[in-house]
């Protein structure tokens, strides 16, 4: 026999297994690997540091809202705090970054930092010209082929 509520969807189904997502774990985390403490993210958010640490503590669960306030004071995505919540393209990039050396990362974030202000056509205007020199034989390599050809 239903019950009413149900009927009415009052009542929801319970999942057959508990969520394996400790929410105050994953936040601790992140905020202790940023260097973060809970003074820094009540100052970005307007939580109050006792609340941080009842969810982190797992006393408390946080509304998705206030999650996203979280996650922006950390300057992460809300889908972070999810595991298996990663794209493809998530994945991808990754996978990319993993193969980059320390040099490459910094340099890479220095194109970013510049990047932002720049048009689409001079975005477009500095990627030819990254091609065009990519293209062309390093000097160190013309050297060498110079000293070769004395010989």
């Amino acid at each position: 026999m239903l019950k009413i509520s149900a009927i009415l969807g009052g009542e929801r189904p319970v999942p057959k297994e508990k969520p394996k997502v400790n929410i105050g774990e994953v936040i601790r985390s992140y905020r202790s690997d940023r260097g973060l403490s809970q003074g820094d993210i009540e100052r970005r958010t307007g939580l109050l540091r006792c609340y941080l640490s009842r969810v982190e503590n797992g006393h408390t669960v946080p509304s998705l809202e206030t999650l996203a306030k979280i996650a922006e004071a950390m300057e992460i995505n809300l889908a972070d705090f999810f595991p298996g919540s990663d794209t493809p393209q998530d994945r991808e990039t990754r996978k990319m970054l993993g193969e980059l050396s320390e040099e490459e990362i910094r340099f890479l974030a220095e194109i970013k930092r510049y990047s932002t202000t720049l048009s689409d056509d001079d975005k477009k205007l500095v990627l030819a010209m990254i091609r065009k020199m990519a293209t062309i034989t390093p000097p160190v390599q013309r050297k060498a082929a110079a000293r070769r050809a004395e010989y």
